[in-house]
């Protein structure tokens, strides 16, 4: 492994994973395709999680970049550094990721300019390949290598939002909130609290919910759960692990709070 230049990136062990539907089995029919992928759902509902699981059921390295409106494209592809002997080019985690066959995740693509993702495009098609010009190289994708993007439909806007170019050369995942029971099984796997204390964070978790569009611009994360299971695990009672991972990241609206808060009494 001392010669693999993206062993940094593989996933040794397994990511625990609960599938919801058949997008375990879809997943693996577009990597063996070679078709680009996009998972899309809210905050903390497992897209990141899920598509660590695949790389690693795949046995392939994953190169994650958390995309942000300050990215350039050179962020992605590459650039040349400065050292006391002369310049040295350094591939970025996207033409890396195509040089040596891994998988690239971008996390939150649409957060990056739309002119920044452009560089993507002859990746995602069937020329997969990326042109390095500064460098005078065109990278023909390894066999192995894919691309996966995920964003959270809820923060589009005009200005945050995929081209249709870019769109439509993706096959794409919706995913949302599991059903209870899953999201029990997955806090209590986590993090090791009981199946009884689970259902009351998730009973906490649907309240708030529910509030989505009425005051709140996302629900409560399977993250967030996470978080308060395992203050609980540390000796937190349930009202202070629900009020320090649940309600006070969520909102510092007074009367959403309130409301949240009413539901948290209700559990207990």
């Amino acid at each position: 492994m001392s010669n693999d230049p993206l062993r940094d990136w593989r996933i040794a062990e397994p990511p625990h994973y609960r599938a919801q539907a058949d997008e375990v089995a879809l997943f693996e029919a577009a990597y063996a395709a070679r078709l680009p992928v996009m998972v899309k759902g809210s905050t903390g509902c497992g897209k990141s999680r899920f598509v660590e699981y695949m790389a690693w059921r795949l046995q392939r390295p994953l190169i994650t970049v958390a995309c942000n409106e300050d990215m350039t494209a050179a962020d992605l592809v590459g650039r040349f550094l400065l050292e006391p002997s002369g310049t040295r080019w350094q591939d970025g985690p996207l033409a890396l990721a195509a040089r040596h066959g891994g998988i690239c995740y971008l996390d939150e693509v649409v957060e990056a300019r739309q002119d920044t993702t452009v560089v993507i495009h002859a990746l995602t098609d069937h020329r997969r390949q990326l042109p390095l010009d500064k460098k005078g190289e065109l990278i023909r994708a390894h066999p192995d290598f894919q691309l996966v993007i995920s964003y959270n439909p809820g923060y589009q806007s005009l200005m945050k939002d995929l081209k249709p170019s870019t769109r439509q050369r993706f096959t794409a995942f919706d995913f949302d909130y599991p059903e209870a029971d899953v999201e029990a099984e997955v806090l209590s796997t986590e993090t090791g609290i009981s199946s009884a204390q689970a259902h009351q964070l998730i009973a906490v978790a649907h309240a708030a919910r529910r509030l989505k569009g009425h005051g709140l611009v996302e629900g409560m994360s399977t993250r967030l759960l996470v978080n308060a299971a395992r203050l609980i695990q540390g000796g937190v009672s349930l009202h202070a692990a629900c009020q320090m991972a649940m309600v006070r990241p969520l909102t510092d609206d007074a009367d959403l709070r309130d409301a949240l808060e009413h539901a948290v009494l209700a559990v207990i």
